[in-house]
């Protein structure tokens, strides 16, 4: 296996206030996405895609009961997604695991023109952005 790029993305690690609830919405997520399942213990679990793994923890030494995604720190995470009809199925099938739709007035434009994607929140704050296009302004 050829070793990542310098600089590329090893990992993210989400503290997580109901360990549960992590793995119903953004396990389920991960895995329709292609993630594998990666590793499991008792306060966490991890799903991994080539040479990134993503984790969810449910740490001891949290101090907070839901990710605030307006405060410093991690507004979202956003996801390569293959196709729009893909984006739609998932933004759909998500509202099964604890996912509902940011911006919903705009979806699936919030991102603005040309840049279609859907923004989801989990019931822990967290927003994933699942994306297609995506355009570069010009300089």
């Amino acid at each position: 296996m050829e070793s990542p790029a310098h600089g590329a993305l090893h990992h993210v690690e989400l503290w997580v206030p109901d360990l549960g609830r992590a793995v119903a919405s953004l396990g389920w997520l991960l895995e329709r996405l292609g993630y594998e399942a990666h590793q499991e213990w008792k306060a966490g679990r991890s799903w991994r895609l080539g040479p990134t793994y993503l984790v969810v923890e449910q740490s001891p030494a949290l101090t907070g009961e839901r990710h605030d995604r307006c405060a410093p720190g991690l507004n979202h995470l956003a996801f390569h997604v293959r196709d729009d009809a893909e984006v739609e199925r998932l933004a759909a099938e998500g509202e099964d695991h604890g996912w509902t739709m940011l911006f919903a007035d705009r979806h699936p434009f919030a991102g603005g023109e040309g840049h279609y994607a859907a923004y989801l929140e989990n019931r822990d704050g967290f927003e994933v952005e699942l994306v297609v296009k995506s355009f570069t302004p010009p300089s």
